[in-house]
């Protein structure tokens, strides 16, 4: 018998890779995907695109603004998205492309929504290896979420559910990322993780978002499906 699931659906290599996983073990999903300001709004395309593909009914759309408060190059038209000529020019530290306080936003309201559903179970393809630098994507986030989600909800204080946030990417690099999802079908090629996207879904190629994925599927061995901008495939 399937047990409900909710997903965090942007769309892109990591969420498309968690679907498969949580549907390989049984799990029947409720998709969230987020309008919040974001530049990149074409990855609600390809949310869209995942949710069909892999069979999820329920896939819901939340408007909510971020922008509103600014402060990320994803928001603020002011702020350009930082570009590199290869991946090792990618800086670290917390990036430009960082939102603040996105995934315990979204977060939120995936636990509102299982919580309607009688669900115990949130997915979010969070990694801590090969990213971006965010500290909403460290397993110390993720726990301290779950912590609070298991004393925040009625369903948690009564004790009928205790959530678990999945997190099965956590340890992975792209590489691991883009194989297993390889290996259980996932469609790379509806996918998108451009943080600055043409108007046509198209990859800028240089962004740090384009840069760690094509690594992953050269690291995989892998032909990168992405479609790029005219001359900006990463090298």
């Amino acid at each position: 018998m399937s047990k409900p699931g909710v997903v965090l659906l942007s769309g892109g290599l990591d969420s498309s890779t968690v679907v498969a996983l949580a549907q390989r073990d049984g799990y029947d999903l409720h998709a969230l995907s987020f309008s919040y300001g974001q530049r990149h709004t074409v990855e609600l395309e390809a949310a869209k695109r995942v949710a069909a593909a892999a069979g999820i009914a329920d896939h819901r759309i939340i408007e909510i603004d971020l922008g509103a408060f600014g402060g990320s190059a994803l928001t603020d038209a002011s702020i350009d998205v930082p570009k590199h000529a290869s991946a090792d020019d990618v800086e670290e530290g917390i990036p430009a492309t960082y939102v603040p306080a996105r995934n315990t936003v979204f977060l939120s309201f995936a636990l509102a929504f299982a919580e309607v559903l009688g669900s115990s179970d949130i997915f979010i393809g969070v990694n801590a290896v090969d990213y971006s630098g965010y500290p909403d994507c460290r397993p110390e986030f993720v726990a301290a979420f779950q912590d609070l989600a298991r004393i925040a909800t009625k369903t948690g204080v009564e004790g009928s559910t205790e959530v678990t946030i999945h997190a099965p990417l956590m340890e992975m690099t792209k590489a691991q990322i883009a194989a297993a999802g390889t290996e259980l079908g996932v469609d790379y090629s509806i996918t998108t993780s451009c943080y600055d996207a043409d108007s046509e879904g198209r990859a800028c190629g240089r962004c740090d978002s384009c840069h760690l994925r094509h690594q992953g599927f050269v690291g995989a061995g892998l032909v990168d499906p992405t479609r790029y901008q005219p001359d900006a495939a990463p090298s």
